[in-house]
């Protein structure tokens, strides 16, 4: 399922933001990337893994491809020679190495073929590293929360400064999890986000409310990458 989002949705979510900060001394980032990874490696290990399984089915059946090789090269010799059946064998492998290295090049059928704990993973990593980047220790009180949608992989992070952490378990933000999961998959990944949004505004409030001289110290739209 494609999934992009709106001029709308963009709006809906840095509103969501606005409101949710008014209630807490808390700076909430929102990131919505294509996709966390390219996984180029994914489609490198299950080409060579082709290729082994290929190797594997000869040394099971070696009479059956003595025989596919000896058609295919036209040798009518009783004995295929050594020398041919190893590089009818190398030949076979490289084939079929190729063949699933450019199927997997196709990135749909590249995301299937990922392992999900792979998505899970890569996705983890790179809200990290974005956290680090865009919300880490860039707040006066160490309150900064990032959350982070990856639509490619169907996947979302929320990862938070460490004035948060030593307050707030990481159980609490399953409720803001689940309904942006449920709404990326239901296809509307913007009320996802608004909806995370305005729930981790509600879980920041009794640990870090508004300080009158608070001031938005991130920046409130939704970043798009």
């Amino acid at each position: 399922m494609h999934v992009l989002l709106t001029d709308a949705d963009r709006d809906l979510v840095s509103k969501a933001v606005t409101e949710a900060e008014a209630q807490t001394s808390g700076e909430i980032v929102t990131i919505v990337a294509r996709r966390s990874d390219s996984y180029h490696d994914v489609g490198l290990s299950w080409a060579a893994a082709a290729a082994f399984i290929a190797l594997a089915l000869a040394a099971a059946f070696p009479q059956h491809v003595r025989a596919l090789l000896s058609m295919m090269l036209r040798d009518w010799d009783h004995e295929l020679a050594d020398w041919k059946l190893l590089t009818g064998l190398l030949g076979l492998a490289i084939l079929k190495f190729l063949i699933v290295r450019y199927m997997l090049t196709i990135m749909p059928l590249r995301m299937v073929m990922t392992p999900r704990a792979t998505k899970a993973r890569r996705v983890r990593r790179r809200a990290i590293l974005l956290f680090r980047t865009a919300a880490e220790a860039r707040t006066r009180g160490r309150t900064g929360v990032l959350i982070y949608l990856s639509l490619d992989e169907h996947r979302a992070e929320i990862v938070a400064d460490r004035a948060i952490n030593d307050k707030v378990a990481p159980e609490a933000w399953g409720a803001a999890m689940a309904a942006l999961i449920d709404a990326i998959r239901a296809g509307r990944p913007g009320e996802g986000m608004a909806d995370a949004v305005t729930q981790v505004g509600a879980v920041l409030a009794p640990h870090f409310p508004r300080d009158d001289d608070d001031i938005n110290e991130l920046p409130d739209r939704l970043i798009l990458l």
